[in-house]
C-alpha cells in the first residue's frame, strides 16, 4: 500500500469536484476548494476520521468494499478506479468483478434526478445505486448480499420478490428475466458471475430451468409498467432506459405524466421516501 500516492490521489479527486457535481446542494459561503471530506464520507458511508485519515497518509488499508465506495463517490473512470485499488496494496477488479463499478455517465445523470425513481442497474440485475424516490419504491439494495443481489436470483428464489410486479404479468417479466440473463452469460462466458447466477439457479429453480432452455435473448425494459407500492398500491409509470456502450449497466427512470394517477402516487412517495430517510439518520 503506497499511503503517500493514495492520499494525493484522494484529494486531488476531491478537490476536482463540486458539490452539484455528485448531487449535493452547493450551499452559501462555500471556502472549501471541491468537496469537503465530510462530504466525502457521506457519500461513502464512512466516518469522516476514517476518511481524514486516509488524506493523512496515516490510515488504515481500505478493504476493496471501501475503496468501491470511494471510486463511485469521486466518480472515477475504471482506469481510475483501477489505480485506486492498485495504490491501495489490491489487485484491480476484473470489470465484470463482483464490486460492480458504475460508469460515471450514468452517475452524473442519477445525481440530477431527485423527484422521480431513478436506479443504476448490472446486467446481472442487481441494483449498484438508487436515488431516494427508488429506494421509497423498491426498497434498500444495499440490504442485499451474494447471488441476492441479483434481481434475476430472488425471482427465482423468493416468492417476495414479485409482489412488486401485479399477479398478471409474471410470466412476462419471469421470460424477460432470463432473456437478459441468457444476453449477459453470452457477453461474459460460462465461467463468469453470469455462469454462477445461470448454474444455481438451474439447481433451485425448474420454473427457471424450463425458461433457459426456451434459449429467449433480449436486452430491454418495458416502456409501460405497473409497479405495486405496499402503502400506495399499483403505480402505473413509464421507463426509459439509457445503456452504457457496451450494455453492461442501465440507468433506469420511472416516470408519469402530469396530472395522472402515477403522477400524484409519485408526489405520496416522495413525501414517504423523506420521512423514512429522516427516521433512519435519527436512528444513526
Amino acid at each position: 500500500m503506497d499511503r503517500i500516492a493514495l492520499a494525493d490521489f484522494l484529494r486531488r479527486r476531491r478537490e476536482a469536484l463540486r458539490p452539484g457535481d455528485v448531487g449535493m446542494h452547493e450551499g452559501a459561503r462555500r471556502r472549501a476548494q471541491g468537496l469537503r471530506r465530510e462530504e466525502v464520507a457521506q457519500l461513502t458511508g464512512m466516518s469522516v476520521d476514517y476518511y481524514t485519515r486516509l488524506e493523512q497518509r496515516r490510515g488504515p488499508q481500505p478493504s476493496e468494499q471501501m475503496l468501491a465506495a470511494l471510486a463511485r463517490a469521486l466518480r472515477l473512470t475504471a482506469d481510475e478506479r483501477d489505480y485506486l485499488f492498485r495504490t491501495a496494496g489490491h489487485s484491480a477488479p476484473d470489470r465484470h468483478s463482483a464490486l460492480p463499478h458504475v460508469a460515471p455517465a450514468l452517475l452524473r445523470v442519477l445525481d440530477r434526478l431527485d423527484d422521480t425513481p431513478a436506479l443504476v442497474l448490472s446486467n446481472l440485475g442487481e441494483t449498484l445505486v438508487a436515488n431516494r424516490m427508488a429506494q421509497a419504491l423498491l426498497g434498500d439494495p444495499s440490504e442485499r448480499t451474494g447471488l441476492a443481489r441479483s434481481d434475476v436470483y430472488r425471482w427465482f428464489t423468493d416468492p417476495a420478490a414479485r409482489s412488486v410486479y401485479p399477479e398478471e404479468d409474471h410470466v412476462r417479466h419471469a421470460r424477460a428475466q432470463v432473456a437478459g440473463l441468457r444476453a449477459a452469460y453470452g457477453a461474459m462466458g460460462a465461467g463468469s458471475r453470469a455462469g454462477e447466477l445461470v448454474r444455481a439457479l438451474q439447481a433451485e429453480s425448474p420454473e427457471f430451468a424450463e425458461l433457459w432452455e426456451r434459449h429467449e435473448v433480449a436486452v430491454r425494459f418495458e416502456d409501460h409498467k405497473t409497479l405495486v407500492h405496499p402503502e400506495l398500491g399499483p403505480i402505473e409509470l413509464d421507463c426509459q432506459a439509457l445503456f452504457t456502450e457496451d450494455q453492461s449497466q442501465a440507468l433506469l427512470v420511472l416516470t408519469a405524466p402530469p396530472r395522472t394517477d402515477g403522477w400524484h402516487k409519485l408526489q405520496l412517495l416522495s413525501v414517504i421516501g423523506a420521512q423514512r430517510f429522516e427516521a433512519a439518520a435519527e436512528q444513526r
